[in-house]
């Protein structure tokens, strides 16, 4: 019988704790002896029966170098990770890393290279991927059992009390001292969620998750979120969502369901339970991870959860490090129970267990599923300024030709640029991609321009449909949309991306591209109501609606002036000028990429500016089309010499 191995523990409180009861069960065994413990503060005796007397300090590497530690159990604060695994790699010892394996890609990067250089065995503590029942359900799904298997959706609702958040300096942030921490509802307590998920599905590199769609909130007052949801597109086409949170009333069991064409099956991981038909239970054993890496020390066994089955975990867990700042949940939708101080003991949003189970029988996002506290709405943000909100649904009528819209848009100043819905034009929604015509579909909204009749209220409305973002930030958006004519077919796909930044103190940049692909099987025409006759009416594209309560309103480009001069004019760039009801001035100084479309503008009937697609003669789709435009948003009434001087700044920075 070989010799115990020789184990350090880096992290004795909080689930330290449970490491040391499974040291003492894996010492009683003969399998391990604890040697040294490394900890910032003295672990009393009474926490280390039956253990010995290992050595304690607070330097990891010393600790491992005078022991002559085998492995580290790394048990510390998901920041302090990547230093430390590191550390003990190098200083000789193979690692069992706790879950998150890192708080960053980078720094999981860190320690992999880590991992290749020294040549250390380095083991993340998901202690699920340890189960028999993931590699059941991967063969019942390889068989075909389930038949086509299209989507994987995981429910997890648990209740925490206040103490959970403030237990240590990190739990609940986002960051600490400028350091990524990326604490959270997904990336620590339901880690396990995530990283089961993406096993079951067998898409565990870097390279199987191609798009991460992620929605933070928190009814806590945290940094970091309690209650989110997010959607997995992988590369092999299969869907993946978890919905979990920290806000129930009691601990409901988390599980994965998996949606076949010819079956279901559900996991209960916590249980390693798996039911394929009801009353058709099974419960499949579970391999200790330290046990397992002991295995591979002494024998070479294969290790179960190596850190580069995690990558594609660590992938997810950047895009919610990435993500915009968690939305508070508003004070009316939850349940606060208080202690006889009247501080909050506990927060609860009521029925939010059944909320976690829609998602993961519909795969759907929480802002899909007609939340209170989800509007299906995006801020974006400048720094922390917030300067725009996406909204990709809406409830509008059908003759509004519903679609994705920015609004409200505000300079750095707080003024509002943009306008949704205004009387005199119903269907205009604030800044966004609306077409008049795209193979006899309206997708601009209101009436059609029908030759001879002039314009005409038919039933030819379409909707430009949201279908998921591909990047979902603080200041960037990468969205996917089809555009359904009236019967509901797709006509066109659209990849949409928007950024926002900042350009100097008064103003910043909305940057917008999009790009339309054909869907049918013969060309598609985008037409104007200016190629069927109407004179002036080019309008079609991308398109700003600005108040129409602003007054000293006025457009012009580099060497024209006005409305009837600058319509239907080509030019680098076109502004336009207004004044709020108050007397604050605002500027929009609107430049093209790669196209030279002729202006749309209005001025004196409503103040509306835009790049037109089709004028002269339709555009015809028998691709792809691409458009790109930059809308420096200012405070202030710029003049010709400074809008000049913005136009190519922004087409400077579209060089770089």
């Amino acid at each position: 019988m070989s010799d115990p191995v020789r184990v350090v523990l880096g992290g004795a409180g909080g689930h330290g704790r449970w490491h040391l009861d499974n040291l003492r069960r894996l010492t009683g065994a003969g399998l391990v002896e604890l040697v040294g413990v490394c900890d910032l503060a003295p672990v009393p005796p009474a926490d280390l029966h039956g253990l010995g007397t290992p050595e304690q300090s607070t330097d990891l590497a010393g600790l491992v170098a005078r022991t002559g530690a085998e492995v580290t159990v790394l048990v510390t604060p998901i920041h302090t990770h990547a230093e430390l695994a590191v550390a003990a790699m190098r200083a000789g010892s193979h690692l069992l890393l706790e879950k998150p394996p890192a708080a960053s890609l980078a720094d999981h990067e860190l320690i992999a290279a880590a991992a290749r250089d020294t040549g250390r065995a380095c083991q993340v503590g998901f202690q699920t991927l340890g189960s028999d029942a993931v590699a059941f359900l991967r063969k019942l799904i390889a068989a075909g059992q389930l038949g086509h298997v299209h989507g994987i959706g995981v429910a997890g609702a648990w209740e925490r009390p206040a103490g959970y958040f403030t237990r240590a300096p990190w739990a609940g942030r986002r960051r600490l001292g400028g350091v990524p921490v990326t604490d959270g509802a997904l990336t620590n307590p339901f880690a396990h969620a995530v990283a089961t998920a993406l096993a079951v599905a067998e898409a565990e590199s870097l390279d199987a998750v191609a798009e991460v769609d992620v929605e933070l909130y928190r009814a806590n007052p945290i940094e970091a979120d309690d209650t989110s949801c997010l959607r997995l597109r992988l590369a092999s086409g299969l869907v993946v969502t978890v919905a979990v949170s920290l806000c129930a009333s009691r601990r409901h069991e988390p599980y994965l369901v998996v949606h076949g064409d010819a079956g279901r099956a559900e996991l209960v991981y916590t249980r390693d339970e798996v039911t394929v038909d009801p009353g058709d239970t099974s419960t499949h054993a579970r391999t200790d991870l330290l046990e397992n890496l002991v295995d591979h020390v002494r024998s070479g066994t294969r290790l179960l959860v190596p850190l580069s089955r995690t990558a594609a975990f660590t992938r997810v867990l950047e895009a919610v490090r990435l993500a915009p700042e968690p939305v508070a949940i508003p004070a009316g939708d939850q349940l606060v129970d208080r202690d006889s101080t009247g501080a909050p003991v506990r927060r609860v949003l009521p029925g939010v267990a059944d909320l976690t189970a829609r998602s993961a029988e519909r795969l759907a996002l929480y802002s899909e599923l007609d939340v209170p506290w989800a509007p299906p709405e995006q801020a974006l943000r400048v720094a922390e300024t917030e300067v725009a909100r996406y909204r990709w649904h809406v409830d509008l009528p059908t003759t509004s030709a519903p679609r994705p819209h920015l609004h409200p848009v505000r300079t750095l100043g707080g003024t509002v640029v943009s306008e949704v819905a205004p009387a005199d034009h119903p269907h205009h929604l604030g800044v966004g991609i609306a077409v008049a015509d795209v193979a006899g579909t309206n997708f601009w909204g209101g009436r059609t321009y029908v030759p001879g009749a002039g314009p005409t209220w038919r039933h030819d409305h379409g909707t430009q449909r949201h279908l998921r973002f591909a990047r979902r930030e603080a200041d960037a958006l990468d969205e996917h949309l089809e555009w359904l004519d009236q019967d509901g077919n797709p006509l066109l796909t659209e990849e949409r991306a928007i950024t926002a930044r900042r350009l100097d103190d008064t103003a910043w940049a909305l940057d917008v591209t999009f790009s339309v692909t054909n869907r049918t099987d013969a060309p598609v025409a985008v037409r104007s109501s200016a190629t069927k006759g109407r004179a002036g009416a080019g309008y079609g594209g991308f398109f700003w609606r600005a108040p129409g309560s602003a007054t000293n309103r006025t457009v012009f480009t580099e060497h024209l002036d006005g409305e009837d001069r600058v319509n239907h004019s080509r030019a680098p760039w076109v502004a336009m000028c207004g004044t709020t009801l108050d007397g604050r001035d605002w500027t929009l100084v609107l430049t093209q990429h790669d196209a030279d479309d002729p202006w749309f503008v209005r001025v004196r009937e409503y103040p509306g500016v835009g790049p037109a697609l089709a004028w002269e003669h339709p555009l015809v789709i028998e691709e792809t089309v691409t458009r790109r435009l930059t809308t420096v948003v200012a405070d202030g009434r710029l003049d010709r010499v400074a809008a000049a001087r913005m136009a190519a700044r922004i087409g400077r920075t579209a060089e770089r």
